[in-house]
């Protein structure tokens, strides 16, 4: 009885596995590096301009910003968007108050 058991659990764990979302590439780090090397945007793992510059030099590659890049970066070449001002992530709204007062339905005000 114990081997069903554990020949289910075995089969379910492979299931759940399977079945697991794919992991996003690239979206950690503001910048890329492009060239016959890295075709696509395959090596995105550069925190800094300058560090992917420092990567590309001597070779046939350049640098791009991650046009997935979901955090925020003091870089000003970071952000693809036409709206360099603008930050990609948006602070949150404030929390709901739990100790406010409800409204009471039984109230109505006139007009």
């Amino acid at each position: 009885m114990r081997d069903v058991l554990f020949a289910a659990l075995a089969a379910s764990g492979l299931l759940m596995a399977a079945n697991a979302p794919a992991q996003a590439v690239g979206i950690r780090h503001p910048f890329c590096i492009q060239g016959d090397e890295f075709p696509g945007l395959s090596n995105c793992s550069f925190d800094t301009y300058d560090q992917c510059l420092a990567t590309a030099s001597g070779r046939r590659l350049y640098c791009i910003a991650n046009p997935y890049f979901a955090g925020v970066s003091d870089d000003p070449r970071a952000t693809p968007y036409p709206y360099p001002q603008r930050q990609r992530v948006r602070p949150r709204p404030p929390r709901p108050n739990p100790y406010a007062p409800l409204p009471n339905p039984f109230v109505f005000e006139e007009d």
